[in-house]
């Protein structure tokens, strides 16, 4: 029996959770590129040129928002920029991690490399990282729910890892599962909308398993 959650390679498509004329949320899957293919797909659907405003690595999946007009983008960025847009997550490590935790770190990213490390002291080209995290059950991998506080490039994969629990499939930061894409998924986003605060939410098929 195979000691890790599995699941089955997701077919690229696109699963609409809300729409309307100014931006439209959307469930991105693994494998789809987030600033190309994705967008292309969303103007096939609507027939208006997307504005990305925020990304996730092609291999990992779940909530995203795109702007459907200038002024929105600008509203969207103006969100993430004073932090009230905020972004949760699953993920699956190695490992029992503790009951809950923040980590916070200083990361640079090699960009000959696009990998990550955890530095000691901020520097150029060093940014603070910031994240909180729920495990949710009681065995090793860990689920655990992540709410971030920053934005940096790979910043759970690498924070995790840096402490001994790599995300599974996550061969680019230490993970030994046959698995070909970390088990990581946007799981839900919350940010003003029209004077109230909207949250959209789904779920990876893996956390059931």
């Amino acid at each position: 029996m195979c000691r890790f959650p599995c699941y089955k390679k997701e077919m690229v498509y696109m699963k609409i959770l809300y729409c309307d004329d100014n931006l439209i949320v959307c469930e991105k899957p693994v494998g789809a590129d987030s600033e190309k293919q994705f967008p292309q797909m969303i103007k096939d659907e609507t027939g208006k040129e997307p504005y990305t405003v925020h990304r996730l690595d092609m291999n990992v999946g779940g909530v995203m928002v795109y702007a459907l007009n200038k002024r929105t983008a600008a509203e969207l960025s103006k969100a993430i920029e004073q932090g009230t847009m905020i972004k949760e997550y699953i993920a699956c490590v190695h490992g029992l991690v503790p009951e809950s935790g923040v980590l916070e770190d200083y990361l640079f990213k090699d960009s000959r490399k696009n990998k990550v490390f955890v530095v000691k002291k901020l520097r150029k080209g060093v940014k603070a990282a910031k994240l909180e995290y729920t495990r949710l059950n009681d065995a090793d991998p860990s689920f655990v729910r992540i709410r971030l506080h920053t934005g940096r490039s790979h910043q759970i994969r690498v924070q995790f890892s840096s402490r001994g629990y790599p995300l599974v499939g996550d061969h680019k930061y230490g993970s030994r599962s046959e698995l070909e894409n970390p088990l990581l998924y946007s799981c839900k986003l919350t940010f003003p909308y029209k004077g109230e605060v909207c949250s959209f939410e789904a779920f990876p098929l893996w956390l059931s398993l």
